[in-house]
Formats: structure tokens, sequence, C-alpha cells
């Protein structure tokens, strides 16, 4: 997120303040803007919060290629990866929304408890099945399931940092922060994506490796003993305590008085149009992720089998990793909406490159170049939704995001895998390419929404 993007909108922001000035804090040197993560939120935190999020990253893949294996077909495998995600869809929002009222440690213990007993089943489930037999209504219950209750640490990790870098309370919202604050945020969202990249690129590249490896069955299973394991350490870390608990109409009541009363007008007319770009956005980023690891799974079916779809994926990670990890440096005067707008568009242009290849080494160098601008997508995205998000309800708002995402990687992979089935992997590049155009509209249409909130 660019440090110029949020003091210039603070309208958006009803319980912001003003401004303090940007001197009384000196600005962290390029050099060290990481280095300040660790210091605020302790060292153990970064490694904690990067493992803990990798089962959500492997669970909609590792259901796919479970699915695939054992019953030999695409459509089957995409409705199950399918299932995961309409579960996050739903699920993702409604635990946000319970961490904003409870508190993040009691929801994310019973998330992750309910999560390995529901993954567990999904492996059973799976198995049950007779190969090349029809749907059984346990295996889309047990993927469900696995999907609504998967402990949603990345969207939580995002909203932790905006309390550890806001003036001691998220009630102050991002627009009521100093310079050094506002860059400590920008760099701690630079991390947090890029953190996701790499879990997306791990998650699939463990999927594919154990998958071919070992079993199919073994990267749900490490799934489910991360989830159990680690989950639970974040749920008791220190930095959950920064994040104040609202508690419905007290809440609501808190910050009516810090608002003013213009502030409710602006909150109920304003907000929930604004950050539904954002939410579609983001199903439509993952419904490119969907069904590009769908259709590489057909497209690695010709030379080789479809589990090595997922180590052809992580080379897209690896170089969206790297991009969104530059962004904390990239100049104040390259706006949130231009950053979006300018991403989508080489998106859009890079993923018809996808019908080009005919071997994995031409994908591989393909994937590589698509990879750069998805990272500054996201990153842009996610400080666009933070920076708009009603006080009180970022849990709810990252969330949302996050499940978008989910929510698109199933459709895409629910989509992609049946046109993958009928017409190959060239038919089902079609779906990330009209994913990637979407992403352009919405940009579009966010530069728009944003530019009439600052007037």
């Amino acid at each position: 997120m660019n440090p110029s993007t949020l003091p210039s909108i603070p309208s958006l922001q009803p319980g912001a303040g003003p401004e303090r000035p940007a001197a009384e804090v000196p600005l962290p040197s390029a050099r060290g803007r990481f280095a300040r993560l660790p210091q605020l939120a302790g060292r153990g935190f970064l490694p904690l919060g990067l493992f803990a999020r990798l089962p959500l990253a492997m669970l909609t893949v590792g259901t796919l290629t479970l699915v695939t294996s054992v019953s030999g077909s695409y459509a089957v495998g995409g409705t199950a990866a399918g299932a995961v995600g309409v579960g996050s869809a739903i699920g993702a929002p409604v635990l946000g929304a319970m961490a904003d009222r409870r508190g993040q440690r009691p929801v994310l213990l019973t998330a992750a408890a309910l999560n390995t007993i529901a993954v567990l089943g999904l492996i059973a489930a799976a198995y049950a099945m007779a190969p090349h037999g029809s749907f059984p209504a346990a295996l889309l219950a047990a993927a469900f399931v696995s999907g609504a209750t998967c402990p949603q640490v990345g969207p939580l990790a995002r909203v932790r940092w905006m309390a550890l870098t806001s003036h001691g309370s998220l009630r102050s919202g991002p627009a009521n922060r100093t310079a050094a604050n506002t860059q400590d945020l920008d760099t701690a969202l630079s991390y947090e994506s890029t953190a996701d990249e790499l879990t997306f690129v791990l998650g699939p590249a463990l999927v594919g490796i154990l998958a071919s490896l070992v079993a199919p069955w073994l990267p749900l299973a490490l799934a489910a003993a991360l989830t159990i394991t680690l989950v639970p350490a974040f749920a008791v870390h220190r930095t959950g305590r920064a994040v104040p608990i609202h508690r419905g109409a007290a809440a609501g009541a808190a910050r009516a008085h810090e608002s003013g009363p213009k502030a409710p007008d602006v909150a109920a007319r304003g907000i929930p149009q604004a950050v539904a770009l954002p939410v579609l956005a983001m199903v439509c980023m993952g419904t490119f992720f969907g069904s590009t690891q769908t259709a590489l799974s057909s497209f690695a079916a010709g030379f080789a089998s479809s589990e090595v779809a997922g180590l052809l994926y992580a080379v897209m990670g690896v170089s969206s990793a790297v991009a969104a990890l530059s962004v904390a440096y990239w100049p104040p005067r390259f706006t949130a909406s231009a950053r979006w707008l300018l991403g989508a568009v080489l998106m859009a242009a890079l993923t018809f490159l996808l019908f080009v290849p005919s071997s994995a080494a031409g994908m591989v160098l393909v994937l590589l170049v698509l990879g750069i601008p998805v990272g500054p997508v996201m990153v842009t995205v996610f400080a666009i939704g933070g920076v708009i998000a009603p006080v009180g309800r970022l849990g709810t708002v990252m969330t949302a995001l996050a499940s978008g995402i989910v929510a698109g990687t199933a459709a895409g992979s629910a989509v992609a895998g049946h046109i993958a089935q009928v017409h190959g992997h060239s038919g089902a590049f079609l779906v990330p390419a009209a994913a990637a155009v979407s992403l352009v509209l919405l940009g579009a249409a966010s530069a728009v929404v944003l530019r009439r909130k600052r007037t």
C-alpha cells in the first residue's frame, strides 16, 4: 500500500481524527523497513504467521488433486474443490465477524479443532468413493465443512498489524497515523501479501511433490497436522491482545461518539459500496488462480501427470511474491488506484501468453513473467480494503477479501475443470483470461469511486 493513499481518502474513515505531523516520528530508512516488523510483533510472529496459513493454501489444490486421482475425473475433482471454496466463502466472513466481537483467540482455537476433523473426514470420504463413480454427498459435505472452518490466519494477521501500527488501537483508523506508522503499515501489508504468495507457492508445490512421490492423501493429512499445531500457537500469540474487541451495539455507540453526527450516514451509504469493489476483485483474482491451476493440470497431463501442475503453478507464485515485496519501496506518487489498474492491464495482456507454450519449459517462462503483476495487484486490493473498512469491522472485511480469493479459486477450478474435460487446456485457459479482464474493469471502477470519495 502506498503511503500517499491513506491520508488521501480520510472521509472513508468516520473514526479518523486529525492527522499528526509526519515530523513527530522519524521515518524508517528503506533498508530498515522490514527490520521494523520483528520489533513491532516479535521475531517469532513472522514465521508463525507464515506457516500457520499454509494449510489454507494446500486445501483447495489438495482436494482437487486427491479427488481427481481417486475418481479419474477433472470435473469431479473441480467440483470437490469448488465445494471447499463455497464453504470458505461463507465461513470466512462469519469467522471474521466473530473475531471482531469475541476476540481472535477463541475463534481460531475452535476453528482449528473443527477444521482438522473436517479435513480428515474429507480424506476418508474421497477413498470411500468408487473410481469413476458418482459424486457422493458425504464427500461434498466434508469438502464444504473443510472450507467453512479453515482458520483465517492471513486476514487476522493483517488486522493485528493494523492494530500494532496504530496509536494503540484500531479505533483511530488508518487515516489517523503518523508518517512513520503509515510506513510501518505499508511495509507490513507488503510483507503479508508476500507471505500469502509464498504459501500459495509452497502449498501447491508440497501438494505436487507429496502426491506424486508418496500418495495423493498425504498433502491434506499434512495440512490437518499443521492446522492443529500452528494455528493454536498463532491464536495465543501476544499480538492478539493489541486488537480491540467490538461488541455489537457498544461498538456502534462508541463509534458514533468518536465520529460525530455525520459518521453513521457516511458508513451506511458510502462504505458498503466501496468495499464491494475490492471483494469482487478478490473473487476475480481467485478465479484467475483456480482456473490457472486446473488448466495447468490438464496441460501437464499431456506429457507427465496432473500432479506436476502444482510445480508449474509455483513458478508464477515465485515472481508474484518478489513483486509484492517490492511494493514497499515504490514511489508515493504511484497511487493505489494506478497500481491496481496498471497491474490488471498487464495481467490481462500477459494471460494470453498461456495459449502459446507446447512444452513444460515454455510454460515455465510464461508463468514466471505472468506472476510479476499479480503480487502488486493483491497488495493494492488488500490495502484499499483496509483503508475503507468500517471501524470495528476490519476482521470482517479482511476475511471477506480472503474468502473472495478462495471462492473465486473454487469457481475457477470448477468452470475450468468442466471446460478442460471437453476442450482441453486451451479452452480452460480462457477462464483466467476473462478473470484478468474483469480485474481491469473493476480497477477502473475503483479509481472512479475513490476519486469521488476524496472530493
